[in-house]
């Protein structure tokens, strides 16, 4: 058999030969780097899809968690409030009694804790002492004693969830606290249930599912948003969790799984692996083309060799191998305008293909991610400073002491807007609004001696931006531009918006000490502390491009102005 093949190819004729062997050393690197790269591409898929999986999954459930968090800290915030417990568990002797913790003590706490938390739709005491109803505030205990979660509640003074998919309610109750036990006083909360679960809702686009189920394994929450087309993939309760126990869930799906333990809630995000393969699809059939291409240039090129083109074919098949291996230089080069030159500067072309492909997808996202993680951190917890705020509030209506209670109210604005509930983008009304009232409580601190215009087109106000721009603006300017003011007459911040044909233009201008040139130069460059300039600057040019971003305009002793410039975005 060996001897018959030998003798064959000894046979055949010298450009045969070429032909042969060129194919054989052309076709099989080919193939083979492609299988190589196909599968790669693939598992590099996957691999991101099953990291954003879990990133948004973990990103959503602490959402979640942190918003019910804010309203067991209300829900604590009344049940332990002394003044709520004597006022339900008094006997009074006459109505005006009655009126006067109503109209004093009652109404404010719970009108105070419905302005923090905007989600909640209703709170309701419900008692068995001998008073009054008012209003929604306070109703007689039998209206809630035929619900099924009323024996379970009156046994304990934690707050309690009862969360309803199909109902689509999302309801918090917990026994007023009573050492003595001389009634039964329920505190009850609504809480808007689309609200609650707003950012489970926009984790993509489409084509994928979520559920999360209590501990007897009810759905507290469910989305199932796929495509008409994909439809077939979405799952009911029941039908995950039996290929979740039964292990079959990854031969379709990419998904994760995680646990609320602090309410025995269990989350399901799922996404089809055709999701995968089709945002795939277009680099895929760019690679068949290109290996189809250089397959028939190859094959048309043969017939022309000669032994003055073996070395660079020999020399390409290294440099393929090389490539296959995972180091993506190209070492093979030739200036020849032929088929096996322009078979080399196609190769290396894809191989810069690859390798900026790389660098763009990836280095940048990383990047991105960074900036965008450095911002976050820069936002506070606001747990601590919402139930501050809600006391200082209320003693502050109570006692009379409005500056107080502005200043509450302000800051509550400054942190709810600085928060925006997790997302990266708001609406430039709300953006305006954090930024003015942070510089209100600026104004507070520095007893009204500067002042502030504001110049912001109305047509404007609807567009987006990502958040947290402004406002580092703005502190810039007070703190290192009207603090520092030596000139005489009083300091001046101006804020103004505009907008061009495809662009948003907002600056903003102080009349302080100004900025050296030196410094100027390198403002936007230099690393600096915190959550400065460079960062915002970085921020901008990451999600909308190197032509936009920040450009400042200074004199020293005259005064400072930064332009900041964005597309228009609804």
């Amino acid at each position: 058999m060996m001897h018959n093949i030998n003798k064959w190819f000894k046979n055949l004729k010298f450009r045969n030969k070429i032909l042969f062997i060129c194919l054989l050393s052309g076709l099989l690197p080919v193939i083979t780097l492609g299988s190589f790269w196909y599968n790669q591409v693939q598992h590099l898929f996957i691999t991101r899809e099953n990291e954003v999986l879990d990133e948004s999954l973990n990103q959503a459930i602490s959402s979640l968690d942190y918003k019910v968090n804010t309203y067991f800290d209300a829900m604590n915030h009344i049940v332990w409030n002394e003044d709520v417990k004597r006022g339900v568990t008094s006997t009074y002797d006459n109505n005006y009694e009655m009126f006067l913790f109503y109209h004093y003590t009652l109404d404010p706490l719970l009108s105070t804790s419905k302005f923090l938390q905007t989600d909640i739709n209703r709170i309701t005491i419900y008692s068995n002492n001998k008073m009054h109803s008012h209003g929604e505030s306070l109703r007689p205990l039998t209206d809630i004693k035929q619900y099924s979660w009323f024996e379970s509640i009156s046994e304990t003074s934690t707050p309690t969830l009862i969360v309803s998919a199909k109902e689509k309610s999302f309801e918090v109750a917990s026994q007023l606290f009573d050492r003595h036990h001389n009634t039964t006083n329920i505190v009850y909360m609504d809480i808007d249930y689309e609200n609650v679960f707003e950012s489970m809702s926009t984790l993509y686009e489409d084509n994928y599912g979520l559920i999360i189920l209590d501990e007897h394994d009810k759905p507290v929450f469910q989305i199932n948003q796929f495509s008409e087309t994909n439809m077939s993939y979405a799952l009911t309760e029941n039908e995950l969790l039996k290929q979740v126990r039964e292990d079959t869930l990854k031969e379709h799906y990419i998904y994760k799984k995680a646990e609320l333990t602090p309410y025995n809630w269990t989350a399901y995000l799922y996404r089809p692996y055709g999701t995968v393969s089709a945002s795939s699809f277009g680099l895929e059939l760019t690679f068949f083309i290109v290996v189809l291409s250089s397959i028939l240039i190859l094959f048309l090129s043969i017939y022309f060799l000669s032994k003055v083109v073996v070395r660079p074919l020999i020399m390409l098949s290294k440099n393929m191998e090389q490539v296959e291996k995972g180091d993506l230089v190209v070492t093979v080069t030739n200036t020849a305008s032929d088929e096996i030159g322009h078979l080399i500067q196609k190769f290396g072309n894809m191989v810069h293909k690859l390798n900026t492909m790389i660098n763009e997808v990836y280095k940048s996202k990383i990047a991105r991610q960074k900036y965008e993680m450095k911002a976050l951190q820069a936002q506070i917890n606001p747990h601590f400073f919402y139930n501050s705020l809600s006391l200082i509030n209320s003693k502050a209506i109570m006692a009379d002491q409005e500056d107080i209670s502005q200043m509450a109210q302000y800051l509550s604005t400054f942190y709810r807007t600085t928060l925006n509930q997790g997302k990266h983008t708001i609406s430039i009304k709300d953006e305006l609004k954090n930024t003015t009232s942070y510089i209100q409580i600026q104004r507070m601190m520095h007893s009204d001696s500067f002042e502030v215009h504001c110049e912001v087109e109305k047509d404007i106000l609807d567009y987006t931006m990502i958040n947290l721009l402004l406002q580092p603006l703005v502190e810039n300017a007070i703190n290192h531009g009207i603090d520092h003011k030596v000139t005489p007459g009083k300091g001046i911040l101006t804020i103004s918006g505009k907008q061009t044909e495809d662009h948003l233009i907002f600056t903003v201008s102080d009349n302080g000490c100004g900025i050296e040139p030196e410094k100027l130069e390198t403002i936007l460059t230099n690393k600096t502390k915190g959550y400065g300039v460079r960062n915002v600057h970085h921020r901008v040019q990451l999600s909308y491009g190197q032509e936009f971003g920040l450009a400042y305009q200074s004199e020293v002793n005259k005064g400072t102005t930064v332009t900041l410039t964005i597309p228009k975005r609804r």
